[in-house]
């Protein structure tokens, strides 16, 4: 069976399961998402891009945009960043406040709420969030090879609105020392960059470098040093989905991130980079379709990495 059939059996075959779960309504921009849309794309080492559904309909990537980040922040302090976010799966909700208190305010991974924030600081490094968010769309856009790539103000103004958790979150890590910078232009950033908007298809062709140890197989350019590689995706097989990465794991075998506006990043190493898209979230805040889509198709290719 060709990989286009494959993808075309694993959208007909879970097709019962589309518009099940809940859509984000805590973020008002995301909560008026229709739930019945859903997109598969994957996008192969050669180049290939096989897609089924609404794979070429923009959507918000939220947290899936902390594998990014993560990229373009060890890039600029490397091994340093560890110092200031650990590396650990929570087990914890990701917007949690519980274990920052007990852990001095040290983010358990770079993946949740936390740890993202911690790595927006980073990138800010006492520069302009309208710098620093225009990098981080850069970086997206070369990485996807597609220049329509965008952040969504409406998402962002959304979320900064909404944000208290955050902003909690933020301002606790702030007594402590975890965040250098002014809070507000943290959070700036990171509302901008969860705002992302990204296809399935875009999506999977950013995430292709990681399945190549590192390098864009479509350019021949180096994003990051190969043993990086092999750790965001060890970060994101152990951490990638908060306190559901275990059953991820165990249902995939894939490494994969998630974010609450539906997508699923996941990545095969040295085959490809997949990416599913359905708004309707399971009670960990996963894609409920998409989990499933990406498990019939870890199923059906083999491409399980245990």
């Amino acid at each position: 069976m060709t990989l286009d059939a494959v993808v075309a059996s694993v959208l007909d075959r879970i097709t019962p399961e589309i518009g099940q779960g809940r859509v984000a309504d805590y973020i008002p921009a995301l909560a008026r998402v229709d739930p019945s849309k859903i997109g598969i794309a994957v996008a192969t080492l050669d180049g290939g891009l096989h897609t089924a559904g609404d794979a070429h309909e923009a959507f918000s990537i939220q947290s899936v945009s902390k594998v990014f980040t993560l990229a373009l922040a060890l890039g600029k302090v490397g091994s340093d960043l560890w110092q200031r976010v650990g590396r650990e799966p929570s087990g914890s909700a990701f917007n949690s406040i519980v274990q920052l208190e007990r852990e001095s305010g040290i983010p358990r991974n770079p993946f949740i709420n936390a740890g993202a924030i911690v790595v927006s600081d980073i990138l800010l490094a006492g520069g302009r969030p309208k710098e620093t968010t225009a990098e981080i769309l850069s970086f997206l856009r070369r990485l996807a090879d597609d220049d329509t790539v965008a952040i969504d103000a409406e998402v962002a103004a959304s979320e900064a609105e909404t944000g208290y958790r955050n902003l909690s979150l933020a301002n606790f890590m702030k007594a402590f020392g975890t965040i250098d910078g002014p809070v507000a232009d943290t959070l700036d950033v990171y509302f901008h960059q969860c705002a992302l908007s990204l296809s399935c298809a875009q999506l999977a062709r950013a995430g292709l470098f990681l399945a190549n140890r590192g390098v864009d197989p479509v350019t021949r350019q180096r994003v990051v040093a190969e043993y990086r590689a092999r750790r965001i995706n060890a970060l994101m097989m152990t951490c990638g989905h908060y306190d559901a990465s275990g059953d991820f794991a165990f249902r995939v075998g894939l490494p994969g991130k998630s974010g609450v506006g539906g997508g699923i990043l996941a990545i095969a190493p040295g085959r490809a980079a997949v990416a599913v898209w359905s708004p309707g979230l399971n009670d960990s805040g996963n894609s409920h379709a998409g989990t499933i889509a990406l498990e019939e198709l870890a199923r059906e290719t083999g491409w399980s990495v245990f």
